[in-house]
């Protein structure tokens, strides 16, 4: 499991540390502008482009049958659910954006990581064998639950961010794993 003193110098080096950076000043522009806050397909596609990469056609189809309202609909009712614990909170919000077509738990987890840094990650298969040594590539939500929590163990551990604690335990994996390609997503 990757600790606290792998990731320290990490912070900032992930390839795309600066496009997150700009994606969260945006949605935090956005945030003061809507009250409360929703995404439109406008707003989404960058989050879908970053969070897929090289694998943005994936379920692209499917995506493009929601409606603007859908999106406006659906973000506003997930980004608005507030709870006392955190991991009930995560699991309501990740099922309302489950709903939309073409999202599933990666996706709905990078627009809860680049909405709300402080609180959320990204799940994916570099953090999972990173936190967990293991390989996983197909994750449903008491899957993000369980990372999320890990990833905000260490957070608490470091005094960041949970979703730049998360970007650079991917940056670590990436480093680690010897198996980097560009092809490989968010």
């Amino acid at each position: 499991m990757v600790l606290a003193t792998n990731i320290r110098e990490l912070r900032t080096a992930a390839t795309d540390y600066i496009e997150t950076e700009r994606l969260k000043a945006q949605l935090r522009d956005l945030r003061t502008k809507r009250d409360p806050l929703f995404l439109t397909t406008d707003d989404l596609e960058p989050i879908f482009r970053w969070k897929l990469g090289n694998q943005y056609g994936r379920n692209k189809r499917q995506r493009d049958t929601n409606t603007d309202s859908a999106y406006q609909a659906i973000t506003q009712t997930a980004l608005s659910i507030k709870e006392p614990e955190l991991a009930y909170e995560a699991k309501l919000r990740t099922a309302v954006l489950i709903s939309l077509r073409g999202v599933g738990v990666p996706v709905a987890s990078a627009i809860l990581a680049l909405t709300d840094p402080e609180h959320y990650c990204v799940i994916d298969f570099r953090g999972w064998r990173a936190v967990f040594d293991e390989e996983r590539r197909a994750f449903d939500i008491p899957a993000y639950i369980r990372y999320l929590g890990a990833i905000r163990e260490l957070a608490e551990q470091l005094g960041w961010p949970v979703q730049e604690t998360d970007l650079a335990v991917w940056e670590y994996d990436r480093r680690t794993s010897g198996r980097w390609t560009r092809q490989n997503t968010r």
